[in-house]
């Protein structure tokens, strides 16, 4: 049985915001829902934010996207993750869209914001074909572009399965998009980074007991299950 959630008496400060200095990647990798928690739970990642780009449609919505493409943005801490890790991470967890050719709304695409990670992205790229030399991966890379973010209800899709947690947390719809604990969490409850990783971390994160031990039950019960939607 799972316990009840409370704001116990040891609760200590919920750790929303992170400022120290950080880099965005910005990946579209098929559906957004899955990316978002692997990222999320990703150690050295602070914020993610799931939502439509590399289009030419203006204000895009979820039943109205145009020509653009669900994709997830990611706020890391460059000290503790790399980009190549991250690209690391996109390479080898599509549902779909490396190699087969999907509707425009999955298709695979990485979106970098300098020239650096440009370089870095192409390197990866050819790395991947030479990995991958009986398939043909069709990944694009392009200049990030304006970011639309997604409905709210997209937004930290798994957290928000957790309605009492998300209530203890005191998380509300604008916070839910740059929420570290909000990402962190996203991650966990579906089983992403391990029940090690986040013992290591839930206290850091300000986690009171009966939160901790609500969030550990799923990582244990969901460790090493699968992302796709």
């Amino acid at each position: 049985m799972v316990g009840s959630l409370k704001n116990d008496i040891e609760s200590s400060v919920i750790v929303h915001h992170v400022d120290v200095d950080y880099d965005t990647a910005t990946f579209g990798m098929g559906c957004f829902w899955g990316a978002d928690a692997l990222f999320g739970a990703t150690l050295g990642v602070l914020r993610t934010k799931v939502g439509y780009s590399g289009g030419v449609k203006a204000n895009p919505t979820y039943t109205d996207l145009g020509d653009h493409v669900e994709v997830i943005t990611i706020d890391y801490d460059p000290k503790k993750v790399t980009y190549l890790n991250l690209l690391n991470l996109f390479w080898n967890n599509h549902e779909y869209g490396l190699t087969t050719r999907v509707k425009r709304q999955y298709a695979s695409i990485i979106f970098y914001h300098t020239e650096e990670q440009k370089d870095i992205a192409y390197a990866s790229l050819e790395a991947e074909r030479t990995k991958r030399s009986d398939e043909e991966i069709i990944t694009e890379i392009v200049k990030a572009d304006i970011f639309y973010a997604a409905e709210e209800y997209h937004q930290k899709y798994y957290l928000q399965k957790h309605k009492d947690l998300v209530k203890s947390l005191n998380l509300d719809d604008k916070l839910l998009l740059k929420s570290h604990v909000a990402a962190r969490l996203n991650g966990y409850l579906v089983g992403v980074g391990g029940v090690e990783q986040y013992l290591n971390e839930a206290s850091y994160l300000g986690l009171n007991s009966s939160q901790r031990d609500y969030v550990r039950h799923y990582v244990e019960e969901n460790e090493g299950g699968n992302l796709y939607c």
